[in-house]
């Protein structure tokens, strides 16, 4: 079985967090049979963190798991923090296949989408 795992930043306000959990709802709805488990989880000031997401997707049968960072530049979490904890997990789930999507900043869709919000 293959998962999705959408990674965020996190906040300290929890209907942000919500807004998150509803994109990887909308996200799982989008994917129909493409994923047989599509879930979230955050970085800082939320759960699950990704360590515990990547663990309920294995848990719950993946054997393919693609973390899809949700952020807009390569910063800090995507250039070090996420490679680091999918290195980790990758250690800690022998014989998954754990991999890192582009983050969303690097989508092709992302200019049209933004002009969209413009008109």
């Amino acid at each position: 079985m293959r998962a999705l795992l959408l990674v965020a930043h996190g906040s300290r306000r929890e209907e942000s967090n919500e807004e998150v959990r509803r994109l990887g709802q909308a996200l799982a709805n989008y994917a129909g049979q493409r994923f047989g488990k599509v879930s979230c989880s955050f970085l800082e000031h939320g759960a699950p963190t990704l360590p515990e997401g990547i663990a309920a997707c294995v848990a719950a049968g993946a054997r393919d798991v693609v973390v899809l960072p949700y952020f807009l530049s390569a910063g800090k979490h995507v250039i070090e923090d996420i490679p680091r904890l999918v290195e980790e997990a990758r250690r800690v789930h022998g014989g998954i296949n754990i991999r890192i999507a582009p983050y969303m900043g690097t989508g092709a869709g992302l200019v049209q989408t933004l002009l969209s919000l413009a008109d």
